[in-house]
């Protein structure tokens, strides 16, 4: 069981094989190819390379809520007839899970993309020796309402460890691996490896796949240390 790269949302292909295989979606659009580049050029500034990782986050995120978000449908009153319509549901807010540091960056703009939304920081360190993670900060709920829609923020998808560690705290939490759309502007094929090997049928949205991971854990050619160069320390 492996990953299957998808460059564009396609129904058909992804009924036929996403039941049990990790789908890994890299939306072919120009202004994510744009803003990867800004993220991964080293003479970007702290301020720019910040907006860069949120405008980033709001195209993935735009992408992975297509066909996905519950709605309502009626009829309102418009300034020349009575038309019918379509809203996002707002009893039923999706929950973004943001990692921290980094994928506070991401996630910024998810509020402005989806009229209704939850927010539970995740904050995970990865050991620089080991590269084991440890979850130092959970504000995820005990148990998350049935049928929840969960968006994982997580910029950097090299080793595998952190969005693994995250996952397994939603599954503890009765969210199944169909409920959860993971969202990263980088990925290398360690990490989604170890995701179809542990999460079948989990969907990923990232700007771009790099090709490995050195020795240290560092996607190449990546764009360095995403906190760091988030908040300039």
């Amino acid at each position: 069981m492996g990953f299957v790269t998808v460059n564009s949302h396609m129904a058909t292909e992804e009924k036929s094989i996403s039941e049990d295989r990790t789908l890994v979606f890299v939306p072919p659009h120009p202004l994510i190819k744009h803003w990867i580049s800004v993220l991964r050029n080293e003479q970007t500034p702290c301020s720019i390379f910040r907006n860069a990782m949120a405008e980033l986050g709001r195209l993935l995120m735009y992408e992975a809520s297509r066909d996905w978000l519950p709605t309502v449908t009626g009829e309102i009153q418009s300034p020349m007839a009575i038309a019918s319509v379509e809203f996002i549901d707002p009893r039923e807010p999706v929950a973004i899970v943001p990692i921290l540091r980094a994928g506070l960056a991401l996630a910024e703009h998810a509020s402005s993309i989806l009229p209704a939304t939850k927010t539970y920081h995740l904050g995970v360190s990865r050991d620089e020796e080991t590269l084991l993670p440890t979850v130092y900060l959970n504000k995820l709920p005990d148990k998350f309402p049935e049928g929840s829609r969960v968006f994982v923020v997580d910029p950097m998808l090299a080793t595998g460890g952190t969005i693994v560690a995250a996952l397994d705290l939603l599954k503890e939490r009765g969210i199944d691996n169909k409920q959860i759309k993971v969202i990263s502007a980088l990925a290398a094929p360690p990490a989604l490896q170890k995701l179809s090997e542990r999460f079948p049928g989990l969907h990923v949205y990232t700007g771009i796949i790099d090709p490995t991971v050195n020795e240290k854990g560092f996607i190449i050619p990546g764009l360095g240390d995403a906190g760091d160069r988030s908040y300039g320390t």
